[in-house]
């Protein structure tokens, strides 16, 4: 059997990603094909132009939405579909929105050692260490912390972060996206079926089954 290539289209900063990647790690458990796909976790930035320090989270929520009231309304709704896929949503302790590049950069550092149960347990580990734990993940020191906590060198992950590697390829994978008409995130291509959105783990564990007797035939 061929092995199921399934490419995650995501943002650090979308909560909807982080609900996506909950639901499809239910399908990959439902479905049984774990052992045959190979994930890999292409970076699409929503916020480019966000300040390397980022903002005051109520402030750039507001204007982008509004208001606040608006932006809680929003989160509430985050926080209960979060509920039914196993993440949790603390918002009363995400203070800052950040910039998501360097948080790329450590997943690109992190695929590039070739040990993918690893990579996935630190992909995860951002989004719990932003919204549960409320952590700047535009810092390069608390992204070194999150690696180190996940068996990664600290001074080697420091100074990936701090040259400019990876920058490239994180750039030449947006123009890929709008090449092939993704446009938002999450957007998860399963042997190429593409699937917008943080969809049930019925909707992933469809496609994976299809992808896992095609792959078998």
């Amino acid at each position: 059997m061929q092995t199921i290539q399934v490419e995650v289209h995501y943002d650090f900063i979308c909560p909807w990603c982080w609900i996506g990647q909950r639901n499809l790690a239910a399908a990959l458990a439902e479905s049984g094909a774990n052992a045959a796909v190979s994930i890999r976790y292409v970076p699409f930035e929503l916020n480019p132009a966000m300040p390397v320090e980022g903002m005051d989270r109520r402030s750039y929520r507001t204007r982008k939405f509004g208001s606040w009231a608006r932006s809680q309304g929003l989160d509430a709704q985050v926080t209960a579909a979060g509920l039914a896929a196993g993440a949790q949503f603390n918002y009363d302790k995400v203070l800052r929105t950040p910039n998501t590049r360097l948080a790329h950069r450590l997943m690109q550092f992190a695929q590039a050692r070739n040990q993918p149960r690893q990579a996935a347990a630190l992909y995860q580990a951002i989004y719990a260490a932003y919204f549960s734990e409320g952590r700047d993940i535009g810092s390069l020191d608390t992204l070194v912390d999150i690696a180190a906590e996940h068996a990664f060198d600290a001074g080697e992950t420091r100074t990936y972060l701090r040259s400019a590697s990876g920058a490239r390829q994180i750039e030449a994978a947006r123009d890929e996206a709008d090449r092939r008409g993704i446009h938002s995130v999450p957007t998860i291509a399963i042997a190429g079926e593409v699937i917008s959105g943080a969809q049930p783990p019925a909707v992933f564990a469809h496609a994976l089954r299809a992808a896992t007797q095609r792959s078998a035939a």
